[in-house]
């Protein structure tokens, strides 16, 4: 009987602990009012109107940035976008700033056929890995697009639209620490519009 007693302990405490790791869920970090929780980057415009989070291309026409004030490790993050104008912006994460010069990663939001959803270093190696040719008509100019992307140590998966754009493996970005941030390119003329931001920590 106490052999048994041990076994049940044992079962229970292993079937609690993967409960609590597959009972995580995702958390909103936008919450469709103000920009609590996040820092402006930039002199570009960021605000938020009728429940949605906008960028928008400011005077000064430069890089503009948007960062969680938390950084996040490994995580599945998803979010919505739709580009207005021009589109050219980008997903950040496990990034830090020196004013508008950013360290870390970007999965790619851009004008059709510019490889939104590929995987690009900033300020460092540049492209790390590029959407195939065959998966630009993914993504829906001016409509509503879906991003995952789920990071794991340097394992970086991404998916657009529930289709799996590109997955990698590197040891920088294993050792990234950093937020998640949105981006607006330098040039003027862009406008995009972002909802659903959601994240679950692993």
């Amino acid at each position: 009987m106490n052999h048994f007693k041990i076994f049940l302990t044992i079962f229970l405490c292993a079937t609690l602990s993967t409960f609590s790791v597959q009972g995580k869920e995702y958390k909103s970090i936008f919450n469709g009012k103000n920009l609590k929780g996040w820092q402006i980057h930039g002199t570009e415009k960021w605000y938020v109107e009728d429940g949605l989070l906008i960028c928008e291309s400011g005077p000064d026409k430069e890089y503009g940035y948007l960062s969680t004030e938390k950084f996040y490790d490994d995580f599945e993050l998803t979010l919505e976008f739709k580009q207005q104008s021009d589109g050219n912006s980008g997903v950040f994460f496990r990034s830090t700033f020196e004013g508008t010069k950013v360290s870390g990663w970007q999965v790619e939001v851009a004008p059709p056929g510019h490889g939104t959803g590929g995987i690009y270093e900033s300020y460092g190696r540049g492209w790390l890995i590029q959407i195939p040719e065959g998966k630009e008509d993914i993504l829906k100019m001016g409509e509503w697009n879906k991003m995952k992307i789920k990071a794991v140590g340097g394992h970086v998966t991404t998916w657009l639209n529930g289709a799996q754009m590109v997955d990698i493996k590197d040891e920088k970005i294993a050792k990234g620490k950093g937020s998640v941030a949105l981006q607006i390119h330098s040039g003027g003329g862009i406008k995009v519009l972002w909802k659903n931001i959601k994240i679950k920590e692993l």
